[in-house]
């Protein structure tokens, strides 16, 4: 029996569908092992978005034939898919599976060799069956594909190709699956998930959301990352009825600078994104709102920079992911003038990291002394189980309370203090 190993970088797509290799490479008797153990064959599953994933995913590489260097490293994912394109070599890898080869990675791997697919001709969603990870109280759900926006810093589209959804009867009929299988919350992932059903007919992400709610069982749902765009008075209206959904909405913003956003392609407004927070924070009580801001992004100005941390601190977002503008190759950013230093971008993105620390601990305050309904993990860390509330908010439980043993896997109400 041949042991393989995989390693996962970036995004929960990606978690997701390094799930469903392995689930594949089980099926023909393949054996698991950890990463950094002693394999016969190593899958590294790349990420792309920024010049640091690349890294990490090169060190990857290195680690893997430091481990075995007999053994052969497979890359596959999004830096695997663009030097597939480019038609590029990297030194320690014996084959690159692009993204839309996943599905059929173990019978590649086996040939060796497979016709190259070109990602802006992929018209089907990878339906990979039902996909478990090794969290039992957590499954992530894919239900789309591919982007169609062309941000001008990205590179997804180029490697991910366009939208393409999943047939929503499949995506209910997993989520029943691991529902059986005692999972308490469905997290509804894709590479843009906002654009659900706009390659199919009359269906879109709200009404996913409202069909998996409509199931049976104790669990929630859970929105990953969607476009400001997706947030009006319609879909809120509906949201708001779904019993089962988290009362947490992580908004791609990128930045809050009208002239910023015009030179990203993001297609909103900061008028009309402060309309959208409102909108939340009207319908959904203590709603967490978080978001991913770039910073130094080319032609950002100190005063374009200033807007964005002043309309930030006006907004009071619960937690903003910081990411200082990182050149991809191929996209129409790496050409724009005004490249910002990486001096700069440090220092803009610690004033950021230190406005939503602030930010982010006055919010988890106001749940002190409130009964939430948390879901206690089997995870563990320095003498205590981990738990999340539907914000989002981290819970910690004292491990060595055999009450709170008891009901691990489950949605408590529990006391915040």
């Amino acid at each position: 029996m041949k042991k393989i190993a995989f390693y996962t970088l970036g995004c929960k797509v990606n978690q997701y569908e390094t799930d469903a290799m392995k689930q594949m490479f089980s099926k023909k008797g393949y054996e698991i092992v950890d990463f950094l153990s002693l394999a016969d064959i190593y899958i590294i599953n790349t990420c792309t978005v920024t010049a640091m994933s690349d890294k990490k995913s090169r060190q990857m590489i290195n680690r893997a034939k430091r481990t075995n260097k007999e053994a052969k490293v497979i890359i596959t994912g999004c830096m695997a898919e663009e030097l597939k394109q480019q038609k590029t070599i990297l030194d320690g890898v014996d084959l690159i599976v692009g993204n839309e080869d996943r599905k059929n990675i173990v019978e590649i791997i086996e040939d060796t060799f497979n016709e190259s697919i070109d990602v802006n001709t992929c018209k089907e969603f990878w339906e990979a069956g039902n996909v478990l990870s090794n969290e039992r109280t957590r499954a992530y759900i894919k239900i789309e594909d591919g982007c169609n926006n062309f941000c001008t810093y990205c590179i997804i589209p180029y490697v991910r190709g366009r939208v393409r959804s999943r047939d929503i009867n499949n995506i209910v009929e997993e989520v029943k699956s691991v529902i059986e299988k005692g999972v308490k919350e469905v997290v509804i992932i894709g590479i843009h998930i906002a654009s659900y059903g706009k390659d199919l007919s009359g269906v879109t992400l709200t009404d996913v959301v409202e069909r998996i709610d409509a199931l049976d069982g104790d669990f929630r749902i859970r929105l990953g990352s969607i476009e400001p765009v997706y947030i009006n008075e319609e879909t809120v209206d509906r949201l708001k009825k779904c019993v089962k959904l988290c009362k947490h909405f992580h908004l791609s913003i990128q930045s809050l600078n009208n002239e910023t956003l015009k030179r990203m392609n993001r297609h909103y407004t900061v008028e009309e994104l402060r309309d959208k927070i409102k909108l939340l924070r009207d319908n959904f009580t203590d709603v967490a709102i978080t978001t991913d801001i770039i910073v130094g992004f080319p032609g950002e100005t100190e005063e374009e920079f200033n807007s964005t941390y002043e309309a930030l601190k006006e907004f009071n977002l619960s937690k903003i992911h910081v990411f200082p503008y990182s050149v991809r190759r191929g996209t129409v950013a790496e050409k724009m003038e005004g490249q910002i230093s990486e001096e700069t971008k440090d220092i803009r993105a610690a004033k950021l990291i230190e406005l939503t620390n602030f930010q982010e601990n006055e919010f988890k305050k106001r749940f002190l002394g409130k009964l939430m309904k948390v879901i206690l993990e089997h995870r563990e860390k320095d003498g205590f189980k981990i738990g999340h509330n539907e914000q989002y908010v981290d819970v910690l439980v004292d491990a060595d309370d055999k009450d709170v043993v008891e009901v691990v896997g489950t949605i408590e109400n529990l006391q915040i203090r």
